[in-house]
């Protein structure tokens, strides 16, 4: 598929999320999607971009400190700075990355930025199809599953409804993984019922897959996992790092909503690293 032949008349949640990340692949309807919905949500943006930051540090931390030289980063989105095979390889150039999307505009973009990096790949994949993307050529040339990995679902969590049974997602890959691996993942939460489930019915509206959960819905998700100190937390708090490096600017139309996040705490990105019991 061409980039004149993806559908640009429904906004997809990939899209939305880059731009809120300063990129440029987007179209109107995902701007006009954005806008029309921050007014109600005006935390999406700060958390959105506190997820990104969170990722970095997540990446760093498993290559360095949980040894870990190979990835799976499940709906991966759109590139932007500091992807993961960008933070890993930095950190151990021998890492490999398998990136897994179902939006066409993100496969291409990604396959254009990895072109000529045969130790990273994109995959066209379901995340929530986990036996296509274990089965997958690229998964089995490029990850070792008797050696420990790390599985990323990060800020994603919420486009698994539990119709979806998100369990079964989360832990196919970690249950047949070695010793040592990791599962990473942050998803929004609330404790406001109200306003999570009207963001859940404007999100379904639009066609994107949603379930806003609470911090003990998201935990219910992990029984039978530790999860690696400072456990599953507001990811502004899983060991925060001022000196780590900054996020492109957010758009101009995007500034108002800078700092949202400080005055209206209903929402958060929630998340951290978890190993097997």
């Amino acid at each position: 598929m061409s980039l004149d032949e993806i559908p640009h008349d429904i906004p997809t949640s990939a899209r939305v999320y880059g731009w809120y990340l300063g990129g440029k692949d987007n179209y109107e309807v995902d701007r006009q999607f954005a806008m029309a919905n921050l007014p109600a949500f005006p935390e999406a943006l700060d958390i959105t971009r506190a997820n990104r930051l969170f990722l970095y540090r997540v990446v760093r931390h498993l290559v360095q400190e949980a040894g870990i030289r190979q990835f799976i980063d499940m709906g991966c989105g759109l590139p932007t700075g500091n992807n993961v095979h960008e933070v890993a390889q930095r950190f151990a150039p021998d890492a490999r990355v398998v990136y897994v999307d179902i939006d066409p505009i993100v496969l291409i973009h990604a396959r254009a930025l990895l072109a000529g990096n045969g130790s990273t790949t994109v995959i066209p994949a379901d995340m929530r199809d986990q036996d296509g993307v274990l089965d997958h050529e690229d998964t089995r040339r490029l990850i070792d599953f008797d050696e420990p990995l790390a599985v990323l679902f990060l800020s994603v969590g919420h486009h698994l409804p539990d119709a979806d049974d998100p369990q079964r997602v989360l832990r196919t890959i970690l249950d047949r993984a070695a010793p040592g691996s990791r599962l990473a993942f942050s998803q929004v939460v609330t404790e406001n019922t109200a306003r999570g489930a009207d963001l859940q019915a404007r999100m379904t509206a639009a066609g994107i897959p949603w379930q806003t959960r609470s911090r003990a819905e998201v935990d219910a998700l992990f029984t039978g996992l530790t999860p690696v100190a400072p456990g599953l937390v507001d990811v502004d708090d899983w060991r925060p790092d001022p000196s780590q490096p900054p996020l492109e600017p957010a758009p101009v139309e995007l500034e108002t909503f800078l700092g949202a996040s400080k005055l209206n705490r209903d929402f958060r990105e929630y998340g951290g690293v978890l190993a097997p019991a």
